[in-house]
């Protein structure tokens, strides 16, 4: 395969875009972090601690996410610097080192937002708990007046 001073150029508009995604993520995060602080100092929570603690391993991985991918646009701009003087061999290595530091930002991405939704299903199933208890006390309503009613006799006049 051919690479040339344009091949590692293609990535500038992806790798940029997925640091400003990152970015965002941080900005979220570190937001979330500063207002369930603010919250924590007043009443101690502890599942207000569990949600800090889990968005601080979060923000430790965005962060080696947006180190990883700019290590790779900076090794990608380097290997251009290489194919431009000439130094092919050289160039080709350090490209596919940019290219897997970019896939390993890209993986770390998914384990982060694979703990998002974690986060996320734990929540929506505090949520759901209340509904469903009233659902089943609902059933047990219904059942019970059923049961009382199939037990009270029927009266009949016979005359």
């Amino acid at each position: 395969m051919e690479i040339t001073l344009t091949t590692p150029a293609l990535l500038f508009p992806a790798v940029s875009l997925l640091l400003l995604a990152y970015t965002n993520r941080f900005m979220t995060v570190a937001t979330l972090i500063r207002s369930l602080y603010a919250q924590w100092l007043d009443n101690h929570n502890h599942v207000l601690f569990g949600q800090i603690k889990n968005l601080r391993k979060r923000v430790i991985l965005i962060r080696n996410m947006q180190a990883l991918g700019i290590g790779s646009l900076f090794l990608c701009v380097f290997s251009m610097f290489l194919f431009y003087t000439g130094l092919l061999l050289p160039g080709k290595i350090v490209f596919g080192l940019s290219l897997l530091l970019l896939m390993t930002s890209l993986g770390l991405s998914i384990y982060e937002i694979q703990i998002s939704v974690h986060a996320l299903d734990l929540q929506l199933k505090d949520l759901e708990t209340p509904r469903e208890h009233a659902r089943r006390a609902r059933q047990r309503s219904a059942k019970a007046i059923l049961s009382r009613e199939e037990e009270t006799p029927t009266v009949t006049n016979s005359e």
